[in-house]
């Protein structure tokens, strides 16, 4: 139990991060350069990756993808913490699991139980409660960042998820080359930045990144233990970590940097709760 405690709080936080580094004379694009960074370091020294089962001719197909969109997709995040909130942005990003499930209904033809149908009706209603907003907060159309949080935080479990299946290498390995291609793409960004753009490079930028880089490696690493913790029954896990980020991420909103949300706003989270429980227990029902 206490490896889920940690994965949810180590979640919680990175978004809390990101809505602290506002504060100050950050680069959001610099901060996630540098959490990959220590991220790699950190994944070298925990899962002692194979990097000689590297084979880019093989694995291209899966690692250039994830390698451009877990920078692109990270960076959304931090936006949509900046105008939408941790609270809309985490329950955002914990409903991006209905992506791979729409995928392997669609493309890889999984039948689907009445709890699993019932979990998608009522997780679209969600998702659009969410993101509503008063007419008086002016977000305009500042609620696609956390939409496109969404679908890209699928896309990416989509992506993973067959990564996973690679009989070589190992998933912590594959973890770690894509962390490398991140880096690269990111470092890419930040040098045209620097060069072209004139951007300076702060200091403060790597004490936030690797802030983040050890947060977002632990919600990582102590996901990955509790499913083997949980490993007859990793619904438990699937259920309690997505439900608790959206309790634990709307009370930081709430209480310590105080997020206004509506009524809509709380029936979509209830629902998105209800939907998740609804996933869970259609994963026992197998």
């Amino acid at each position: 139990m206490l490896y889920l405690i940690l994965s949810i709080f180590c979640s919680v936080t990175v978004g809390a991060i990101f809505k602290i580094a506002r504060k100050y004379e950050t680069c959001s694009t610099q901060i996630v350069g540098w959490n990959y960074f220590f991220a790699i370091i950190l994944c070298y020294v925990f899962f002692e990756p194979d990097v000689s089962s590297f084979n880019f001719s093989r694995h291209w197909p899966l690692y250039v993808p994830l390698s451009l969109l877990l920078p692109t997709v990270f960076l959304l995040l931090a936006i949509s913490i900046r105008y939408m909130g941790i609270v809309k942005t985490d329950a955002a990003q914990r409903l991006s699991l209905f992506i791979p499930i729409l995928a392997a209904w669609f493309i890889f033809g999984e039948k689907f139980n009445i709890l699993k149908l019932a979990g998608l009706a009522v997780a679209f209603p969600a998702m659009i409660l969410i993101l509503a907003y008063r007419k008086d907060e002016n977000h305009g159309r500042k609620w696609i960042f956390p939409l496109l949080v969404l679908v890209g935080f699928g896309v990416i479990d989509v992506l993973f998820k067959q990564v996973a299946l690679l009989p070589s290498p190992g998933y912590t390995t594959s973890l770690f080359f894509v962390f490398c291609g991140a880096l690269i793409i990111t470092a890419l960004i930040i040098a045209y930045d620097v060069i072209i753009r004139k951007f300076p490079m702060h200091p403060i930028n790597p004490a936030f990144g690797a802030l983040v880089g050890i947060f977002n490696f632990g919600n990582i690493i102590f996901y990955l233990k509790a499913h083997k913790e949980f490993s007859d029954d990793p619904s438990t896990v699937f259920a309690a970590v997505n439900m608790g980020v959206i309790v634990l991420g709307s009370l930081a909103g709430i209480i310590i940097f105080k997020e206004k949300l509506t009524r809509r706003n709380y029936l979509g989270i209830a629902l998105a709760l209800v939907a998740i429980v609804l996933i869970a227990l259609s994963q026992l029902k197998k």
